[in-house]
């Protein structure tokens, strides 16, 4: 039989010491040289630059040049986010990608070892474009436990290198790029400390957002694989729908863990799925625009690296600044949806 505990909800045992947080010390960017601009696009596809804009916002992407990889994309902003914390050295390296480099190994273990981390923790996770929220929650466990005093997290996809780029529907939205930060441990009561990070998935979805082919599903069957099933599919107006609501739903819960209303929030960064869910998303949680960042309109729909990517761009511009309070909020395949909050902090590498 266990005793009652009485204490208050949260607080740790007499003579424990409580876990510590994990505290975003650097943050980081970085997406390929080649601009893919609308004009581009309408040159081979049946499409037009105003019916791209009205319905993703979108006017130019980042894609991969031939031979670049999403361990080439991953090193980058991993470098950058080193060194925006002024730290050459982790313990741990999480790579949230739906891209790897190859099906085996990981892409993360290559990534440490080319940014001079051989030894460490590293390893894969995979949730489309929540991924990097779950990485971020991840190394935030693996911290509060005491395994890691400091850990790299990267969302980085070559999402183009799983599009295919003669259809209209995918190839407009989807791009390239890379996103990290580092997490330290640290006071729970600090700026840059991960507050409670609300996860979620329903499995029943998982045919809305796909790549259909090329695992075991298909392999097992032991017959010619089919082409297109190598390309990436989803199914738009139940996914937008899903989309909303999900990112709606978890942003709430995600503000009520860390006792704040959501109007406390001064910036969200949600996802940049496309401009009509995240107009859709800040309308459901009855936010300003101006509290809403974005750069999906010259970087496009980026996968797991697109909340880190803005997080590092708006960093780097002045949109975020020091005791901003800000909300964190992704929805992608899986079905798989996230949301965490945080006070930003003073980076003393930028």
């Amino acid at each position: 039989m266990t005793a009652r505990d009485d204490r208050p909800e949260g607080r740790p045992a007499p003579g424990r010491r409580p876990a510590p947080a994990a505290v975003l010390t650097g943050v980081g960017g970085w997406v390929p040289d080649q601009v893919v601009t609308n004009s581009d696009l309408c040159r081979r596809l049946d499409t037009s630059d105003e019916w791209i804009r009205s319905r993703t916002g979108i006017a130019s992407r980042r894609m991969v040049t031939p031979g670049m990889a999403t361990s080439d994309l991953a090193v980058e902003a991993g470098a950058r986010a080193l060194k925006s914390a002024d730290v050459s050295q982790v313990d741990a390296v999480v790579l949230a990608t739906t891209t790897p480099d190859r099906p085996c190994p990981a892409t993360a273990p290559d990534v440490a070892a080319r940014l001079g981390l051989t030894g460490v923790a590293a390893f894969d996770v995979s949730a489309v474009c929540s991924g990097f929220l779950y990485a971020l929650a991840t190394a935030q466990g693996l911290i509060a436990a005491g395994a890691t005093r400091r850990a790299l997290v990267i969302g980085a996809d070559a999402f183009t290198t799983i599009v295919d780029q003669d259809d209209r529907g995918t190839a407009v939205i989807f791009a390239d790029g890379a996103g990290a930060v580092v997490l330290t441990a640290g006071d729970p009561e600090q700026p840059g400390a991960i507050g409670p990070v609300v996860l979620g998935s329903d499995g029943s979805g998982r045919e809305l957002i796909e790549v259909p082919g090329g695992g075991s599903l298909e392999r097992s069957a032991r017959r010619e694989p089919d082409p297109s099933a190598r390309y990436f599919r989803m199914q738009g107006r139940e996914i937008f729908r899903q989309a909303v609501q999900r990112m709606s739903e978890v942003s709430r819960e995600a503000v009520a863990a860390n006792g704040w209303q959501l109007d406390d929030l001064d910036r969200v960064i949600a996802h940049q799925a496309n401009s009509r869910i995240l107009q859709a998303v800040g309308d459901e949680l009855g936010l300003p625009a101006e509290r809403q960042l974005s750069n999906i309109d010259h970087v496009g729909n980026t996968g797991a690296a697109s909340i880190p990517l803005l997080l590092a761009e708006s960093a780097e511009n002045g949109s975020l600044a020091a005791g901003h309070r800000v909300l964190l909020t992704a929805f992608g395949g899986g079905l798989a949806w996230g949301a965490t909050t945080l006070v930003w902090p003073e980076l003393r590498g930028r």
